[in-house]
């Protein structure tokens, strides 16, 4: 499960795009956040996507990806030309294919090969037609398919593309927008597949003298109402229209770490639920996704910079800044993959995770305000680049180093400060369990 929020730039502060996402897995579903230069390639040669194989362009875009380790596409990314996407499932009445292009395989080609958001949503479109989209989109969950919506941005642009099968339709944002995991469009929208209505009234979704509406007839009720996307779409939104005009990276941020309309001080993991933006995980039936990684893409003059948190958790995450045009990433240490290790960023923070989860209330007040102050400091220090004339890829690259190491520093003094607290007194045995088997299939130190 998952939350994309976009603004455009007569919703922003200074006139920007922001893009923001979390991405929703399985909570040992670790998070590499990867970068590829541009490549040129030889005719013939073939992109090995997750399940099948794609012929290659002459020529692919440098690209940041935040993905699942185990598959070859990204949950959301960008490229050189601040071409920003993130995806989210959608459960509709057409059925899955066994095998095809998944939802992150068609973002990631699209990532690398188109210059504006307009195109990447013409070559997600293509794909679709040409490949369709299947598979297993499940990391230790087999059963796990679904089709995928995507909101599409770049520094002018943002556009939402919603699909069903080989169906699709797709609305050009206005000012303001956010989707969820469930299909949203209506009876109106911008372009859409050929036979899109009629397609519908032959399966019988649309009967005699009904108004048409993409989401209606498209639909699968069960998955989609459970999902409890429309509460965390209705509640993206709402943040989205109340700070309009006034929106910057920043609220993007907290907009992500949102735990629903309660007071933050009273939250408890333990009993949230799916309608939360910031989603914690505690069951395999009814909550079985938390929040694996978060980026906020802040799309303008005179660079573009992606803030992410290359960890779960974004409520005791930091943000920290990457950049592309020939800014490599900073060291983040051993790629994670499917079992605990010291040496992977994600990791080191999922044993912080874990550790704030015994006792939230009061073990993650040790993070909320250095978290803050950290990333102010980091926002003011990109801002200083700017304005001290040493905007060169050399220099962001150093920036980006820099945060991220002061941010693994403080998250190490967390983690110490943490474990000085005891756990909470009584926990719910249930809960206590199912983190327990997480932590004893990933291997963990608190096993």
């Amino acid at each position: 499960m998952c939350d994309t929020l976009v603004a455009l730039g007569n919703a922003t502060s200074d006139g920007s795009v922001i893009l923001a996402k979390n991405s929703d897995r399985e909570p040992n579903e670790a998070h590499a956040v990867i970068w590829q230069p541009r490549q040129e390639h030889a005719a013939g040669d073939m992109a090995e996507c997750t399940y099948v194989r794609v012929p290659q362009v002459r020529e692919t875009n440098e690209v940041l990806l935040c993905k699942p380790f185990w598959m070859w596409g990204c949950e959301m990314g960008a490229n050189e030309h601040g071409v920003t996407i993130g995806n989210e499932a959608v459960f509709t009445k057409e059925a899955h294919a066994e095998t095809g292009l998944l939802g992150m395989d068609m973002m990631r080609l699209a990532l690398e090969r188109a210059s504006n958001a307009e195109r990447a949503l013409e070559i997600l479109t293509d794909l679709l037609s040409e490949y369709g989209q299947g598979g297993v989109a499940g990391y230790q969950n087999k059963k796990m398919r679904y089709h995928n919506a995507f909101l599409i941005a770049d520094r002018q642009q943002a556009w939402v593309l919603e699909t069903a099968g080989a169906h699709w339709a797709a609305e050009r944002v206005r000012d303001v927008r956010a989707i969820s995991n469930g299909l949203t469009i209506e009876e109106s929208w911008d372009l859409a597949s050929p036979g899109l209505v009629e397609n519908a009234r032959r399966r019988g979704w649309l009967k005699r003298g009904e108004t048409f509406s993409f989401r209606r007839c498209y639909s699968d009720w069960f998955y989609t109402t459970f999902s409890r996307c429309v509460a965390r779409q209705t509640r993206a939104t709402a943040l989205l229209k109340e700070h309009q005009g006034r929106l910057t990276p920043a609220l993007m941020m907290s907009f992500l770490r949102d735990h629903g309309s309660q007071h933050e001080a009273a939250f408890d993991p333990r009993r949230s639920s799916m309608a939360s933006i910031c989603m914690h995980a505690a069951n395999n039936l009814t909550r079985a996704s938390q929040t694996t990684c978060s980026l906020v893409a802040h799309l303008g003059e005179p660079h573009d910079t992606f803030w992410v948190t290359g960890t779960s958790a974004p409520c005791l995450s930091t943000f920290k800044p990457l950049f592309l045009n020939g800014a490599p990433l900073p060291d983040m240490g051993r790629a994670p993959g499917a079992r605990y290790d010291e040496r992977a960023l994600w990791w080191r923070h999922e044993r912080l995770h874990r550790c704030v989860l015994r006792n939230y209330g009061e073990r993650s007040r040790v993070i909320e305000a250095s978290r803050d102050r950290l990333e102010q400091q980091f926002a003011r220090s990109v801002q200083a680049l700017c304005r001290e004339g040493a905007d060169t890829a050399s220099h962001r690259s150093e920036l980006a180093q820099r945060c991220f190491a002061q941010a693994d520093q403080a998250m190490a003094e967390w983690d110490r400060q943490a474990r000085e607290i005891p756990e909470r007194a009584a926990p719910l045995s249930f809960y206590r369990r199912y983190w327990r088997r997480q932590e004893k299939n990933a291997h963990g130190p608190d096993a």
